[in-house]
């Protein structure tokens, strides 16, 4: 019996590139039932970890969440090949608390090429996306390096590092996606032809060690969480077996290693043109950059479960293979170590994404769409949220629906995709939560809460996963409802139980939400006054006290929501001529005709864009009647 239907003619949607923004973007879209081709450089590599083995961390494991809650899968393929999970920032703020996951790097391929390949509606193709094929003024396909034309309907690049890559170790280099992967070299051409303007960034890798040859026991141990947390809100256990990490650090015999490799590093002789990472420097960057920094912590991150290499986090470089090797062996438990692939750097094109719609489509060429690195973004949490969203949107436009669009106050991916497409990069985008105004309305325990329901109404979010999010919504609701129902009397035997569990007695009846609040208590403690809340999972009661306790922050950030929606409610006609618009420098004409902001409140947000400026667009909207 064949259980895979023959390809179509024409696809509804082509994915080039099978990284985690492709290979989110294919499954999302056939998923909802396009006809969808995964076009590919190595189909051994789909869903390869081409930096560090892990997922999640600050900001990053909130977007994982969101995909998750979304109907994604991201979050389920980290939790089917996660080695150790920890919840980051634990004894802070709810806001800022974030999942982060040690992945099995050849279990994570495995997991995401049985999907893949399993998938309806999916179809892969090994080859390289050489040029597009333009008709009628919009993208309809893909011409291959070997001469095969895929046609569709629409097409999203989500190619990585791969466009003219070079990788650069010292000043020897050569072309490459990564390494041990060709580079594309036909596609950046195609973009300028179709309009678009290119731009150039670096990234780097560390070098990886032989596990055996690294003197473990001088060095701390970090274990993960037990039991550990998984990413995905459907996931019921963690099916592989969890292992530690180690730390240690840079000293100043590696430094002085490091030093002297500086006459010979692409960085600092300019042999490398693209603009780096400001967030995930090079060593060499950082012992440049902070010559009185006496250490640099460096986490040794297993490569999977039964990988004999080793990741050593934190010291990404491109200085020469001679110069890693001492700089290596100059480090605490490192004295032994061997480097079983050099570390690198490697240069690639990008499209600067102000040449992008909110949909992620180019606004220069009609159903072309562009995920991940292409859009000048680093992380692999960062390209799978893009994926997601441009797919989702493909799938919008094809199907005559509103285009998906969250708002900045109902996710971290909206908050990345609007300072993509507004405000532009000319470095490598990475999130943080410092970027969302809103972060305490967008905590990862809320991820499903605030957008499973989207993800429904889209199509995305099946039955079993609807019914799971509807049980755990009822269940907080009787919480919080129990909570502020429950009255807790100032008697003798309420005095006598507050005391032993270290809260305050109450000088008059109030609901046990009030008793919650106290900072000293948990929402453990409240089973001494409502036995029944241990009958609720662990996942219900941590949302039901973070809404309880922190009710007046929500309460304060949901009306600066409210301020900030009736700003985005102003949409700016399409035609705008900003140099009638009266009070505009000319800076900013130039800026909002580049940039052509859909609503008043994303021009506020444009760089430059000075509070000045939107009132003379506000005023000249009444003058024409717009308003």
């Amino acid at each position: 019996m064949i259980r895979k239907q023959p390809p179509p003619e024409i696809f509804d949607l082509i994915v080039a590139g099978a990284g985690h923004a492709g290979c989110e973007a294919a499954m999302v879209a056939s998923s909802l039932g396009l006809k969808t081709l995964l076009l590919t450089i190595n189909v051994d590599r789909i869903g390869h970890l081409s930096c560090n083995p892990a997922i999640g961390g600050l900001a990053k494991g909130h977007m994982v969440k969101e995909i998750d809650a979304l109907g994604g899968y991201m979050g389920q393929w980290a939790d089917k090949a996660g080695i150790q999970f920890r919840i980051l920032n634990t004894r802070k703020g709810p806001a800022v608390r974030a999942s982060r996951a040690q992945i099995d790097r050849n279990e994570y391929m495995r997991v995401v090429q049985k999907d893949v390949f399993s998938q309806e509606n999916l179809w892969v193709r090994q080859d390289m996306a050489e040029k597009l094929i333009i008709e009628d003024g919009r993208a309809a396909g893909i011409v291959t390096g070997i001469g095969e034309k895929f046609l569709s309907r629409s097409v999203l690049l989500t190619t990585g590092t791969f466009l003219q890559g070079l990788i650069h170790i010292g000043l020897e280099n050569f072309s490459g996606g990564r390494m041990g992967d060709p580079a594309s070299m036909g596609m950046s051409r195609s973009l300028e032809e179709a309009g678009l303007t290119l731009g150039r960034l670096k990234t780097g890798t560390t070098p990886r060690l032989l596990k055996d040859s690294i003197d473990f026991d001088r060095l701390e141990v970090q274990n993960g969480d037990n039991p550990p947390q998984p990413f995905s809100f459907r996931t019921s256990e963690i099916p592989m077996p969890q292992v530690p990490c180690h730390i240690t650090y840079t000293n100043e015999k590696a430094h002085e290693a490091i030093r002297s490799g500086f006459e010979r590093s692409p960085m600092f002789t300019g042999v490398i043109k693209g603009t780096g990472a400001r967030y995930c420097p090079s060593i060499e960057d950082k012992v440049a950059r902070f010559p009185e920094k006496e250490r640099h912590q460096i986490f040794l991150e297993p490569e999977g479960y039964e990988s004999p290499e080793i990741y050593p986090s934190g010291i990404p470089t491109s200085l020469p293979l001679d110069v890693q090797k001492r700089m290596i062996n100059s480090i605490e438990g490192l004295e032994k170590a061997q480097i079983v692939r050099p570390g690198y750097a490697i240069e690639y094109d990008f499209v600067p994404p102000t040449q992008l719609l909110p949909t992620l489509e180019t606004k220069v060429l009609p159903g072309l769409y562009l995920a991940g690195q292409i859009n000048g973004t680093s992380g692999y949490e960062e390209a799978a949220a893009q994926g997601l969203w441009a797919a989702c949107n493909a799938f919008c436009k094809l199907t005559g629906r509103d285009p998906f669009l969250l708002s900045r106050d109902q996710a971290y991916i909206a908050v990345l995709v609007d300072d993509l497409v507004t405000k532009g990069t000319l470095e490598p985008y990475r999130m943080f939560t410092s970027r969302a105004e809103y972060r305490l309305l967008l905590r990862e325990g809320n991820a499903d809460l605030r957008l499973t329901a989207t993800g429904r109404e889209l199509g995305l979010v099946k039955d079993d996963h609807w019914t799971m999010y509807s049980a755990k919504k009822e269940a907080l609701d009787k919480v919080l409802t129990a909570l502020n129902d429950i009255k807790i009397k100032p008697d003798a035997a309420t005095r006598e139980t507050l005391e032993k569990i270290g809260g305050t007695p109450p000088g008059k009846s109030v609901p046990l939400a009030t008793i919650l609040r106290q900072p000293e208590l948990g929402i453990e403690d409240m089973k001494h006054f409502w036995p029944d809340i241990e009958n609720y999972g662990q996942d219900v009661l941590l949302e039901a006290e973070t809404q309880v306790k922190y009710e007046g922050y929500l309460v304060r950030q949901q009306e600066l929501v409210e301020k900030f929606r009736r700003m985005e409610s102003v949409a700016l006609p399409e035609n705008l001529d900003y140099s009638e618009v009266s009070g505009l420098t000319r800076e900013a004409v130039e800026k909002l005709t580049r940039v052509r902001p859909l609503t008043l409140g994303q021009a506020s947000r444009i760089s430059g864009i000075t509070p000045a400026a939107v009132s003379s667009i506000e005023i000249h909207l009444k003058k024409t009647g717009v308003l």
